[in-house]
């Protein structure tokens, strides 16, 4: 047996801690890639990938161009991001359909717990924000009137078109190389977050309706969804990844207080999305209770994180 076996099992478990982070928001995956250790690797190996080791990668099955191809996917750590991608898909799709449950049924309850999380995460984070010099205050400003301005209009600015659907997924996937901010964070303060996990689940249906005979019809309509975030992931991945390791190295401090006070705005998101849900009645002592108690056991969980893992190298 290959003794990178049980390695690369470790790193696919660890992908499916990032890929539950990444689906809830609150903590970051790139938070946990720094929890569990991962994260420069990950960096690492996000940043080696270039479009000619990718066709070389592809191009395996040509006679002639396999040693090539092997030593492309070395070039880029390929077992780890494999594995580790295959760990994040798994947490993901099965994340989102619990989720997508959740808001349908209970969205008070649901959006009061990603309050929490999100609140605790941030409360977290900012012991690595020192605001000690005039740039930094004004990093942390506009992270701060990015989040919140965008968390009351976005949901009604942006359509649910595909070229959004693409854009919104390159901003997105900066959760996986950003060690702070959750990129369904992201998606809530862009009020993307219910339609795309909507779609998510839909898609997997299909696909599993095909099974038993299902319509190709509906793998096709939620696919294209799917589609577009995918491409816009992986052009944001690849792009977003050499941006933050240039903003880390040079303005590391600016760009911590930038982030964390984005998580801090888009604590506005998850009010005014339970706010909607409670139209026309809007809000009430029992609602805001829900809310509250929710908010209570995500922050619970958040500062349980943060306390088991303090001091952790794995």
């Amino acid at each position: 047996m290959d003794r990178r076996l049980p390695s690369l099992v470790v790193v696919y478990l660890k992908g499916i801690c990032m890929g539950a982070a990444d689906a809830v928001p609150g903590v970051s995956g790139g938070t946990i890639a720094l929890i569990t250790g991962i994260y420069e690797r990950l960096i690492a190996a996000i940043t080696a990938v270039t479009p000619a080791r990718v066709l070389s990668v592809l191009a395996a099955p040509v006679p002639g161009r396999r040693a090539d191809a092997r030593a492309a996917f070395r070039a880029v750590d390929g077992r780890f991001l494999a594995a580790l991608g295959g760990g994040i898909a798994t947490a993901i799709l099965v994340v989102t359909r619990v989720l997508h449950v959740a808001l349908d049924s209970e969205p008070v309850l649901t959006f009061g717990f990603f309050f929490g999380l999100i609140a605790a995460s941030a409360v977290v984070l900012g012991t690595e924000v020192a605001l000690d010099t005039p740039g930094r205050v004004a990093a942390a400003l506009a992270g701060f009137l990015v989040a919140f301005i965008s968390a009351g209009s976005a949901g009604t600015a942006l359509p649910s078109t595909p070229l959004v659907t693409v854009t919104v997924g390159a901003v997105a996937i900066s959760a996986m190389v950003l060690p702070g901010i959750s990129g369904s964070l992201i998606l809530v303060i862009l009020g993307q977050y219910e339609f795309l996990v909507g779609r998510l689940t839909a898609f997997v249906d299909g696909l599993l309706g095909l099974l038993v005979g299902g319509s190709v019809a509906a793998v096709i309509a939620p696919g294209t969804t799917v589609v577009a975030f995918g491409i816009g992931a992986v052009v944001g991945l690849l792009s977003v990844a050499h941006a933050v390791r240039w903003a880390l190295a040079t303005y590391r401090y600016a760009t911590l207080a930038f982030l964390v006070s984005l998580v801090v705005g888009g604590l506005r998101a998850p009010v005014v999305q339970a706010g909607k849900a409670l139209a026309p009645g809007g809000w009430t002592t029992g609602a805001l209770l829900v809310f509250a108690l929710a908010g209570v056991v995500g922050a619970a969980l958040v500062v349980a994180l943060e306390r088991y893992t303090e001091g952790i190298v794995v």
